[in-house]
C-alpha cells in the first residue's frame, strides 16, 4: 500500500476523532459555556447535518476540482473549523465551527473512495478503501477516548486544538504523498442525485439508516451525563468508558460485516436492530450500577455500528436494481441518511432531557431501533415478494458513514 493512503487515513482518524469526542465533553462544555445538556448536545446534531449538507451538495458542486487540490482544500477547511472550536469564546462561535468541520467531512468521504482506489492496482481498489476507512474506527478507539481525557484535563478547547494538528500533519503528509494527477469518478449532479429520491425501495432504505442510527444517538449523545450523573462515574473516568466502547465498535463492525456475508443484509440488520434495541432498554435500568452499565456499554458498542455494513450492503444491491446508473449516489446518500439520523437523535435526545429526564434516551431509543427493525422486516418481505434473493451479490461496498 502506497504511503499516500496512510496520509488518508490520518485525515480519517482526525475527522472520526472530532465527530465523536464531543460525546465524551458534553457535560464539561456545558458548564463551561454555561449552557443545558441539551444545547450541548445540539454541537452533534449541526456536525451531522453539515456532514448530511456537505456530502451531496458540495460533492456536486465540486466535482470538477482536481482531487489532490480539493483534499487539500477539505483538510484546511477541517483544521480551520477546529481552530475555530478552540477559540471560541461562546456557544455560538463553536456551533457554527461544528458546522464548519462537518461540511468538510461529508465531502471528504465523498471523494475519499475515489482517491485511495486511484493510488492503487484494481485488485487493490477494496483493500485500499478498507484501510482508509480504518482511520474512523481508529479514531473511535483511540482519538475519542484520547480526547475526552484531554478535555477533562485541560479543558475541551485543548481537545480541539489537539486535533487541529493532526489535521495539520495530515496536509504536510497529503501534499508530500498523494500524487498530484489522479483520476476522478464522473461527477454527480444534484439532478442525479434528487432522482434516486424518487425511488420508494432506496427510500425505506434510508428509514431505515435514519431511526437505526438516530434511535442509538437519542441515548449516545447523552452517555456523558448519564455515566456521571446516574451511575456516579467522575468525569475523569469517562474516557475510560469511552475506550471500552470504541474497542466493542471496532469488534462490532467486523461482527456485523460477517453477519451480513454469511445470511444476507436484511437478515443481519433485524439481528443487528434486535440486539440494539434490547441494549437500549437493558440500559435503562443497568445505568445506576457502574459494573452492569460498563457490561451494558460494552455490549452496546458492539451492536451500535453493526448495522452499517448491512446498510451499505443493502442500499447498493438496492440501487444495482432501482438505479444502476446512479449506485455511487444512492451509497452516498445513505451516509447522509446515517447523518441525518445522528442529527435527528441528539436534537430529539436534547428534548427528551429537558422534557422527560436523563433516563428517558435509552428507552425512548430502544422504541426508534426497533422502529426501524419494523422497516427491515417489511424490506426483507417486499424482497421476497419479488423474488430478490437474500444474499444477491453486490459490487464495491464501503462501510462508513
Amino acid at each position: 500500500m502506497p504511503l499516500a493512503l496512510w496520509a488518508l487515513t490520518l485525515s480519517a482518524f482526525a475527522i472520526g476523532t472530532t465527530e465523536f469526542v464531543i460525546v465524551g465533553l458534553i457535560p464539561t462544555i456545558a458548564a463551561s459555556l454555561q449552557v443545558s445538556v441539551p444545547s450541548a448536545g445540539l454541537l452533534v446534531s449541526l456536525y451531522a447535518l453539515g456532514v448530511a449538507i456537505g456530502a451531496p451538495v458540495l460533492t456536486a458542486l465540486t466535482g470538477r476540482v482536481p482531487r489532490k487540490r480539493l483534499l487539500l482544500a477539505l483538510m484546511m477547511l477541517f483544521t480551520l473549523g477546529n481552530l475555530v472550536a478552540w477559540m471560541a469564546p461562546n456557544y455560538a462561535s463553536l456551533m457554527a465551527a461544528r458546522v464548519l468541520t462537518g461540511l468538510a467531512h461529508g465531502v471528504f468521504f465523498s471523494i475519499g473512495s475515489t482517491i485511495a482506489t486511484g493510488l492503487v492496482p484494481k485488485e487493490k481498489a477494496a483493500s485500499a478503501i478498507a484501510l482508509m476507512f480504518s482511520g474512523l474506527t481508529v479514531a473511535l478507539v483511540t482519538g475519542v477516548p484520547l480526547g475526552t481525557f484531554i478535555g477533562q484535563h485541560f479543558g475541551w478547547q485543548a481537545t480541539f486544538l489537539a486535533v487541529s494538528l493532526l489535521g495539520v500533519i495530515a496536509i504536510i503528509g497529503s501534499a508530500l504523498l498523494v500524487p498530484r494527477e489522479i483520476a476522478g469518478s464522473k461527477p454527480s449532479s444534484l439532478m442525479t442525485q434528487l432522482a434516486v429520491l424518487k425511488k420508494p425501495r432506496l427510500l425505506l432504505v434510508y428509514a431505515m439508516t435514519m431511526l437505526g442510527y438516530g434511535g442509538s444517538f437519542i441515548a449516545f449523545t447523552y452517555l456523558a451525563p448519564i455515566l456521571q450523573e446516574v451511575a456516579g462515574f467522575a468525569a475523569s473516568s469517562v474516557s475510560l468508558v469511552m475506550l471500552v466502547y470504541g474497542v466493542s465498535v471496532a469488534a462490532g463492525n467486523i461482527w456485523g460485516g460477517k453477519l451480513a456475508d454469511r445470511h444476507g443484509p436484511v437478515c443481519a440488520l433485524q439481528i443487528v436492530f434486535a440486539l440494539l434495541a434490547l441494549v437500549l432498554l437493558v440500559l435503562t435500568f443497568t445505568a445506576p450500577s457502574k459494573p452492569l452499565v460498563l457490561i451494558t456499554v460494552l455490549a452496546w458498542g458492539a451492536v451500535a455500528f453493526g448495522n452499517v455494513p448491512g446498510l451499505q450492503v443493502y442500499v447498493v444491491q438496492r440501487a444495482e436494481r432501482d438505479a444502476p446508473q446512479a449506485v455511487d449516489v444512492a451509497s452516498g446518500l445513505n451516509i447522509a441518511a446515517f447523518n441525518v439520523g445522528i442529527a435527528l437523535g441528539a436534537w430529539g435526545g436534547g428534548l427528551i432531557v429537558a422534557h422527560l429526564g436523563l433516563m428517558a434516551t435509552p428507552w425512548i431509543g430502544a422504541l426508534i431501533v426497533a422502529g426501524s427493525l419494523l422497516l427491515t422486516t417489511l424490506a426483507g418481505w417486499l424482497d421476497r415478494r419479488d423474488g430478490v434473493p437474500a444474499k444477491a451479490g453486490s459490487s464495491g461496498v464501503v462501510a462508513a458513514h
